[in-house]
């Protein structure tokens, strides 16, 4: 029962795909860079052969710039947090090696912007350790660093320095009874509480990488949590994020179904939450295992 409610979701998400090979941000909506990278993750996480994926991923190369970055839009070049997404939709693709090298420099080229944290400073992380932001000139976030760690992790430049500091920096962000929200830490002397898509998308990049004495207050307070989450995003990274770290609920593909058929009531999901959700039930171990061949 749960294969063919799987395999009707899937068939769900290929509807959405364009003659061109991208795939619309929803449903009888337009092209997005984002979405159709995630749904080549969830499809190749269904073991789609990369043959049948060939036009998608051809269609992202068309949006790459002249420094690697792949924006949101043309008209918002400035938006290249769709970069990594991308890294991770051409990974295995010998035929896509040359795009993903070009974005996965872009990476390693580019920073939110940092300073040094005053003592009057009404924000307690640090704010001179650098990862990535949404947006270029504009400062580091949890998520858009945490995909940056994915791509250049699953692409062999977990070691460098930029992802070392990226490490860094989201380790600073953790708040100090456990997880992550969009990026603060305590403003104005009062700690700010912690998201369950933010946690599990860090817990996703820190995978492997740090010791689970270091996250073991994040992984407490996202197992707490979600066994009453359904919402698609939160439940996607959350799960994944637990998986990451060996620690997937067993009833997640169940809990998975149930906001899948959410959408009964409150409507289709988009496109990239749709993926994630997809991908979760399908990638045990973490967004890594949506890769693995």
């Amino acid at each position: 029962m749960q294969n063919q409610l799987l395999e009707h979701y899937l068939e769900q998400l290929k509807k959405r795909c364009l003659v061109d090979g991208g795939f619309v941000h929803r449903a009888g909506g337009g092209y997005r860079p984002d979405a159709t990278a995630w749904a080549i993750l969830a499809l190749k996480a269904a073991r789609i052969s990369i043959d049948e994926l060939e036009l998608s991923m051809l269609r992202l190369t068309t949006d790459q710039l002249e420094d690697g970055r792949i924006s949101i839009s043309s008209e918002h070049p400035e938006a290249f947090w769709p970069t990594p997404l991308a890294v991770l939709a051409w990974q295995g693709s010998p035929a896509y090696r040359k795009p993903q090298s070009r974005a996965v420099r872009s990476l390693l080229n580019k920073t939110g912007v940092h300073w040094l944290k005053r003592s009057d400073s009404a924000q307690a992380h640090d704010t001179s350790i650098r990862g990535w932001p949404w947006i270029e000139n504009t400062h580091s976030w949890v998520e858009p660093t945490a995909l940056s760690l994915i791509a250049l992790q699953i692409t062999g430049y977990g070691g460098h320095d930029r992802a070392i500091e990226g490490r860094r920096m989201l380790l600073d962000r953790q708040l100090s009874q456990g997880g992550w929200n969009y990026g603060n830490t305590i403003t104005f002397g009062k700690e700010l509480r912690p998201m369950p898509d933010s946690t599990g998308v860090a817990l996703n990049a820190l995978a492997g990488s740090v010791s689970r004495q270091d996250i073991k207050h994040s992984l407490q307070y996202l197992k707490s949590r979600v066994k009453n989450i359904r919402s698609p995003r939160a439940l996607g990274w959350s799960i994944l994020g637990l998986g990451a770290w060996g620690e997937r609920p067993s009833e997640a593909p169940s809990w998975i179904l149930e906001s899948l058929r959410l959408q009964e009531k409150y409507g289709n999901y988009d496109t990239s939450p749709l993926s994630l959700m997809l991908i979760s039930f399908m990638a045990p171990g973490g967004i890594a295992g949506a890769l693995a061949k």
